[in-house]
């Protein structure tokens, strides 16, 4: 290359530079508050939803059912959340999933998708859906036991 080509490549490179500098917002203090906030619900979830979801474990595991508990509390990436993955012992039956995570905008939203057995129908759909929506502070053991509650008898239905 050319002495003048590159002087015009670098030109062009420090503009680009100064450029994407000025469009990049500066880390805010909302930031740290967000991380906060995170950090928050995944003591939250482990303190009161997760020993809820272990004795649901304990119990559909003594009957003969399928439970486990999918904890991501602890990971960098993504927001915190607990699962409570579920399959009755009925033949064909896919396991369900009720999921306990932390919405940035509302606390802790829960989801749930029921799978019906495959053995039903030829192609496996699931219906997944928001089935409630807390304050960070708000969630109670109570709450969680009647959302559990709800995901169970409506997997227990489909299958």
């Amino acid at each position: 290359m050319t002495d003048k080509t590159m002087a015009k490549l670098r030109t062009l490179l420090k503009g680009y530079a100064e450029r994407v500098a000025k469009l990049q917002p500066q880390p805010k203090a909302t930031d740290a508050e967000g991380e906060r906030r995170r950090e928050e619900c995944g003591e939250r979830l482990q303190q009161v939803v997760l020993p809820v979801l272990q004795a649901f474990v304990a119990e559909l595991r003594g009957v003969g059912h399928g439970a486990l508990i999918e904890d991501h509390t602890e990971g960098i990436d993504g927001y915190p959340s607990v699962g409570l993955a579920f399959a009755p012992r009925s033949q064909g039956a896919l396991a369900s999933v009720l999921t306990f995570r932390y919405d940035p905008r509302r606390g802790i939203a829960v989801q749930r998708d029921v799978k019906p057995p495959a053995t039903r129908a030829r192609m496996v759909t699931s219906s997944h859906d928001r089935i409630g929506t807390m304050t960070v502070d708000a969630v109670s053991a109570e709450w969680v036991e009647t959302k559990t509650l709800s995901f169970i008898e409506a997997v227990l239905k489909a299958n």
